[in-house]
């Protein structure tokens, strides 16, 4: 059985550093490209940073390039997301993901597996 299960989460001032973890479990994390997706309120879910399975390229989107890297442990088969400069904006729910393939700006058509997310909220 495959689970992803994100951590990390909470709630942190405008201007903070949070950083989440994805444990997987039942699936090998270095064979498939993985993402970060996140969810505000209201919002539909978006798609936030992608490292390649090889782990050679990542992308981001632009609002937070500069602020937010992704990562990978394959000895311990955990994906990271760190966050720094956090923004209201940045307030939403994280999901990690497991994807068929790899493109610049994934698509919640391209993941795979999903984990159950993580809750973060930024304050002013």
């Amino acid at each position: 059985q495959v689970q992803l299960v994100e951590s990390g989460g909470g709630l942190v001032q405008a201007g903070g550093s949070l950083r989440l973890s994805c444990a997987a479990s039942g699936v090998t994390l270095s064979s498939y490209s993985t993402a970060w997706f996140r969810q505000g309120p209201g919002k539909e879910r978006e798609f936030v940073a992608g490292i390649l399975w090889s782990g050679e390229t990542t992308s981001y989107i632009d609002s937070v390039k500069g602020r937010f890297t992704i990562s990978r442990d394959n000895a311990k088969n955990i994906m990271y997301l760190q966050m720094n400069n956090l923004k209201p904006e940045d307030t939403a729910f994280y999901y990690c993901a497991a994807l068929y393939y790899y493109t610049a700006v994934s698509r919640t058509n391209d993941v795979r597996f999903w984990g159950q997310g993580t809750q973060v909220t930024v304050s002013s």
